[in-house]
């Protein structure tokens, strides 16, 4: 996992697909930015539309994209503390391309379900 801090900045990618990678990649942070595209989300909101990402995961992967400027969290100075996230500017510029790993998901699941039923029927 990436360190956070200023030593983020020293990252010397090859490639610009590299650096979108360590920016959306791995296994929750895509999600978590699709989630965000229709809005800002309090934390139980992300945590119950990803069920099976832990508490600390969730944590993590939120600060990671708000150190990348691709996450907003906004703290309300109430009792208890509301937090909520959104995506910057520059985070919804993302959006074509979640959409379309959204789009090529669809496809993806669809070709599965054929073969499935392909291997069972015979």
């Amino acid at each position: 996992m990436k360190k956070l801090g200023p030593e983020r900045l020293q990252v010397n990618y090859h490639c610009p697909v590299e650096a979108t990678v360590d920016i959306i990649g791995g296994k929750w942070k895509s999600v978590i930015l699709f989630h965000l595209l229709d809005g800002k989300k309090r934390f139980g909101e992300l945590r119950r539309m990803l069920p099976d990402v832990t508490q600390r995961m969730l944590t993590l992967q939120l600060r990671e994209l708000e150190e990348d400027g691709i996450v907003h969290r906004h703290v309300y100075r109430e009792v208890p503390p509301r937090v909520e996230y959104s995506l910057t500017e520059f985070g919804k510029s993302l959006e074509p391309i979640l959409v379309q790993m959204r789009d090529w998901g669809d496809r993806y699941m669809q070709t599965l379900m054929e073969r499935k039923r392909r291997m069972a029927g015979g």
